[in-house]
């Protein structure tokens, strides 16, 4: 396995371990906002694995959108709207107080549920595109 495999490989298993978190608290609503959280690092990290496996300089920055611009033509996000709902939580989601909010007030658990399946679809996918099972993580 060459060193670029081995380095977004690493970053898959970073992405799991936040997917496994939320897995815990998916039904906790008062902990929607850490969810979304959770959710977004889990995308980010996926992002940096196909970055690392494609052999393109990883960005140094959370922003998903960045990211995914750099990464579109090997990855489709079927719904940008909710990456860009995402991205907006992410820094916010935090902190206390009026910010981690969408327009109308912290995400629903619904809303985080719609996150971690968003999160673990394109997991699922850069696994694929990197020839790796999930359950090896």
């Amino acid at each position: 396995m060459n060193n670029s495999k081995k380095q977004a490989i690493e970053w898959l298993k970073a992405g799991k371990d936040d997917l496994d978190s939320i897995s815990y608290i998916i039904n906790v609503e008062h902990l929607t906002n850490i969810i979304s959280f959770h959710a977004q690092q889990a995308i980010e990290k996926s992002f940096k694995s196909l970055l690392e496996y494609k052999k393109i300089s990883i960005i140094k920055t959370h922003n998903l959108e960045r990211l995914y611009r750099e990464v579109k033509e090997y990855i489709e996000v079927e719904d940008y709207d909710k990456l860009e709902l995402i991205n907006e939580l992410y820094i916010d989601s935090r902190y206390p107080g009026d910010i981690g909010l969408l327009p109308y007030g912290k995400p629903t658990l619904e809303d985080a549920k719609k996150f971690y399946e968003f999160a673990n679809d394109i997991f699922n996918k850069v696994c694929e595109i990197l020839d790796v099972k999930r359950d090896r993580f």
